[in-house]
C-alpha cells in the first residue's frame, strides 16, 4: 500500500476512535458507566454503586482497620493502577490518548480547520496565513463568512460540554429532564453558563495553550514520553531533507506541509524536546506523503521507537534544523 494511502486509512480509523469516545464520555453518565453521583454520595462504575463503605464505618458496623482497608482498596488502588498504566502507555507511545481518543481534541481540531477557512490561520495568534490549498494542491480558500460557523460551533460545543460535565456529578435524568422543560435550578443555570462562557472563550482563544500546558492529563502525557529517549515519535529522514523543496515550492516561500496540517501548530522536523505537545496524531506524516507522492517518492517523515528514536534524536542533534 502506498504511504499516503496508509495514512489516510490511519486517519479514517482516527476519526473514527475520536468519534467512539465521544460518544462514550457523553452517555456514559446516562447508563451508569462512570460518573459520580453528588446527591447519593457516591460512584457509579459500570452500571453498579461504587462506595468506600465510610457509612457502614460512621454507623459503627465495622472498624477503623477495615475502614482504611476498603479507602485503600476501592479507591487508592484503582486510582494508582489506572494511573500507572496511563502513564506507562504514554511513556511508550507518547500522548496518543490526545490525538486519537480525547473529545475535547477533536474540537480543537475542528475550530482549527473551520478557522482556517475564516482567516487562512488555525489560531487568531498565527502570525502568518497558511497558504490557500491543500496539501493535494486543492484549492482551500479563506472567507470571513466561516466565522459564523466557527463561533457557533465553539458555542454550541462549550454548552454541549458543560451539560455533560453536569451529568458527571448529578442524575442525567434530572438534568436533561430540567433542560428540556426550560426549568433548571438556579445552581444548574450558574454552572452551565460559567461553564459554557469559559469553554467558549478557551475554543476560541485559548485551546492550543491549555492543550499543552493547561491540561493535566495531556501534561503528564508529555513528561513521561520525555523521558524515555525510546518512545515512539515522529521521525525525520534529515538525509533527504532537499526533497523538502517540494513542499516550499508548493506552498510558498518559507512554508512546509507537515506544519500547515499540524493541530498543535509544531514543527514535526524539530528535536524531540520542541515536540513536547505532540500529539502523535500522524497528520504531518500523511500531508508529508501526499506531497512527496506527487514527486514519486515516500514519506520523509514515520513513526519511529526504539533504537530508531534513539538515532533519529542524535541525528537531529548533530545536525540541527537548518531547512
Amino acid at each position: 500500500m502506498p504511504t499516503s494511502a496508509a495514512s489516510l486509512g490511519r486517519q479514517r480509523q482516527r476519526l473514527l476512535l475520536q468519534a467512539g469516545f465521544f460518544l462514550l464520555f457523553t452517555l456514559a453518565p446516562v447508563f451508569n458507566i462512570f460518573r459520580f453521583d453528588l446527591d447519593a454520595g457516591h460512584a457509579w462504575l459500570l452500571g453498579m454503586p461504587w462506595r468506600l463503605g465510610l457509612d457502614a464505618f460512621l454507623a459503627g458496623k465495622i472498624g477503623a482497620a477495615e475502614a482504611g482497608a476498603n479507602i485503600l482498596l476501592r479507591l487508592f488502588l484503582p486510582i494508582l493502577a489506572g494511573g500507572a498504566i496511563f502513564l506507562y502507555c504514554a511513556w511508550r507511545l507518547g500522548r496518543l490518548y490526545c490525538g486519537w481518543l480525547c473529545p475535547h481534541f477533536s474540537a480543537v481540531e475542528t475550530i482549527n480547520a473551520l478557522m482556517r477557512r475564516a482567516s487562512g490561520k488555525q489560531s487568531l495568534w498565527d502570525r502568518q496565513p497558511i497558504p490557500p490549498r491543500n496539501t493535494d494542491g486543492s484549492s482551500r480558500p479563506a472567507h470571513p463568512l466561516w466565522w459564523i460557523p466557527t463561533v457557533l460551533f465553539a458555542v454550541a460545543f462549550a454548552a454541549l460540554w458543560a451539560v455533560v460535565l453536569l451529568t458527571y456529578l448529578l442524575p442525567p435524568v434530572e438534568v436533561y429532564g430540567r433542560l428540556w422543560a426550560l426549568d433548571p435550578t438556579c445552581n444548574q443555570a450558574i454552572f452551565l453558563a460559567a461553564a459554557t462562557t469559559v469553554l467558549s472563550l478557551e475554543f476560541l482563544f485559548a485551546r492550543h495553550l491549555f492543550c499543552r500546558y493547561g491540561c493535566a492529563v495531556g501534561l503528564f502525557q508529555s513528561l513521561a514520553w520525555m523521558s524515555n529517549r525510546e518512545a515512539m515519535v515522529v521521525g525525520y529522514e534529515r538525509p533527504r531533507a532537499a526533497d523538502c523543496a517540494a513542499c516550499y515550492e508548493a506552498g510558498g516561500p518559507g512554508y512546509a506541509a507537515c506544519e500547515g496540517v499540524c493541530p498543535m501548530r509544531l514543527r514535526p522536523r524539530t528535536p524531540k524536546h520542541k515536540m513536547f505537545a505532540c500529539t502523535q496524531c500522524a497528520q504531518c506524516i500523511e500531508a508529508c506523503g501526499t506531497v512527496q507522492q506527487g514527486q514519486g517518492r515516500v514519506s520523509l517523515l514515520q513513526w519511529v521507537d526504539k533504537d530508531a528514536a534513539r538515532r533519529n534524536e542524535a541525528q537531529v542533534s548533530l545536525t540541527g534544523n537548518r531547512d
